[in-house]
């Protein structure tokens, strides 16, 4: 059973979440405040977490911003009465996955639930088209563990993280647009925010590069978008 995390002060919105998670045999544990929430965060492991951008004490930007400080990497689907570009790009730039306005679809929402779980599982992993381990100089990707170390020093990353790393690794010397990055590793529905990647790419070379104004792995091709460097063995 799927353990799930719902940080939400509507208790129709809950309730209605909770009747359907059922039907696909996950657990829903409830915070109706932003602190409750972290506190829960803190304390337990989830598969998802379902974070309201408006609560009572403290908005979902700040929250996600947090648990992402943390280094905790489980799926943020966040959700909003607000429809506002701009309160979508800054949900997706802060480290959330997924981003729903209200009123959703609640068959929309459980699919939506349901691929980030199959995003974030490892237990029975599917076939991959590249090598279990991936070694660029002294940067290792383990595609099964979703597991990324950096001089045998573990590198923390979100989901989307690993999923563009992993793409950049498999596929070296490849320049992609931000564009086709976005379509490929978020899904043709964030289409239009392309500037998503970029807080994403800066984000990983804090993380890998050793030289942030001179990086060594993740390269920019102007005028196209970002590669991976093939000159490194």
């Amino acid at each position: 059973m799927k353990n799930i995390l719902i940080i939400e002060d509507d208790p129709a919105i809950v309730e209605l979440v909770e009747i359907h998670l059922k039907d696909i045999h996950a657990e829903l544990t409830k915070a109706y405040t932003g602190f409750d929430g972290l506190d829960l965060v803190k304390a337990n492991h989830y598969d998802v977490i379902i974070l309201d951008l408006m609560l009572p004490d403290i908005n979902g930007i700040e929250i996600c911003k947090r648990i992402r400080a943390e280094k905790n990497t489980t799926p943020i689907m966040m959700l909003t009465a607000r429809s506002e570009e701009i309160d979508k790009i800054i949900g997706l730039e802060t480290g959330a996955d997924d981003y729903l306005t209200k009123p959703f679809s609640i068959r929309e929402f459980i699919a939506r639930v349901k691929a980030l779980i199959r995003r974030n599982e490892m237990s029975t992993p599917e076939p991959l088209p590249v090598p279990e381990i991936l070694q660029r100089h002294n940067l290792t990707m383990d595609t099964l563990k979703r597991k990324v170390t950096l001089e045998d020093e573990v590198v923390d990353l979100t989901p989307k993280e690993f999923d563009l790393l992993h793409l950049f690794m498999s596929n070296p010397g490849i320049s992609y647009s931000r564009e086709t990055l976005l379509n490929t590793v978020w899904g043709y529905e964030f289409s239009g925010y392309e500037h998503t990647v970029n807080s994403h790419i800066n984000r990983l070379r804090t993380k890998i590069e050793s030289n942030l104004t001179n990086p060594k792995f993740i390269l920019t091709t102007w005028g196209i978008g970002y590669r991976f460097s093939d000159e490194i063995i």
